[in-house]
């Protein structure tokens, strides 16, 4: 090895070294308890110095088993302080949670700083720093692989804008920052593509400070709802150059829940959706997308095909609700 090389290797050591210098501190231990009995456990970190905390909603939960509210939370910091902390809020769809340690039990809190994941570019440095298997604060780096990628939830929404990596992740990672050379964070660690070589996924931060605030003031993200199951179809290409369609991608409407948003607009079953507030509605993802809390009260206008070959193209004013918490 040259003394360029050398050079280099040394200041590539000496920015991880930093980065997990400054940032280690904020990193916690989670450990999620059902009464006396142990059941989950995984990583988080502070953001707030007066005591907030980060995770995956797939830790607060166990891997679903059972509701927070039914379950405890102790977390164990880098320096042996100990801590029980209670639920704030989560956002299964987005997979990310809530908790709060008491700053009175714990001391000062160290608090890391959230970046901004739309200027990450690849290649760029990425640490992960978390407790998998049992194993307190393992660092692990590599760059930013690829950026605006997407990962189903439990839910089975789609979380847009995760960013990959390969810093190696292992259970217990979850929940734990994922860091830039300015030890920042960039991305919460969520994901490991079973089968894939050094293939791991994280929540971006940008898609978290959107989150955070509405967890913080109301314990959920506020979504809008229609009262609607369907599917993602692929209409005729004779149909698509007959209307002058933007695509051949469309949502069947499978299911009208009584009394919703949905069937007070008159939709019905076997309509296919093809857009919603002047924006295409190309599948199931997309709707769910356009149905944020922006839309929720107001009148928005449903673009759909009804009734056999050649459809007819119709447009009903719809006036989603706020969806409730789990639903």
């Amino acid at each position: 090895m040259g003394a360029n090389d050398a050079s280099l290797l040394d200041a590539y050591s000496l920015t991880v070294s930093d980065v997990v210098e400054r940032a280690a501190p904020a990193v916690v231990a989670v450990s999620v308890a059902s009464g006396a009995q142990g059941v989950g456990s995984g990583s988080g970190f502070l953001y707030t110095p007066d005591g907030y905390l980060l995770t995956n909603s797939h830790v607060v939960r166990a891997g679903g088993r059972t509701s927070p509210k039914n379950l405890s939370y102790r977390v164990s910091m880098a320096d042996g302080r100990e801590a029980s902390a209670r639920f704030v809020g989560d956002d299964p769809d987005t997979d990310l949670a809530v908790l709060h340690v008491d700053p009175i039990s714990t001391g000062a809190l160290p608090a890391l700083t959230l970046g901004r994941s739309a200027q990450l570019k690849r290649g760029e440095i990425a640490i992960a720093i978390g407790n998998p298997l049992g194993f307190e604060h393992t660092v692990t780096a590599g760059i930013v692989s690829a950026l605006g990628r997407s990962m189903r939830a439990s839910t089975g929404r789609l979380i847009p804008d995760v960013v990959q990596t390969d810093a190696a992740l292992n259970p217990g990672n979850s929940g734990g920052p994922l860091l830039n050379s300015r030890a920042e964070v960039i991305g919460v660690n969520t994901a490991i593509i079973r089968g894939a070589q050094a293939l791991c996924l994280a929540v971006a931060v940008d898609i978290a400070s959107w989150v955070l605030p509405q967890l913080m003031r109301q314990g959920h993200v506020q979504r809008a709802y229609l009262g609607v199951g369907g599917s993602t179809i692929q209409l005729p290409r004779r149909v698509v150059s007959a209307l002058s369609l933007d695509g051949p991608g469309a949502v069947r409407v499978d299911a009208v829940e009584p009394d919703s948003p949905a069937a007070r607009a008159g939709l019905r079953e076997g309509d296919m959706v093809i857009g919603l507030d002047g924006q295409p509605v190309a599948s199931v993802d997309r709707l769910h997308q356009l149905l944020d809390g922006s839309s929720i009260g107001r009148e928005l206008m449903l673009k759909l095909l009804r009734g056999t070959m050649p459809p007819q193209v119709m447009y009903l004013p719809v006036h989603p609700t706020a969806r409730l918490p789990g639903a």
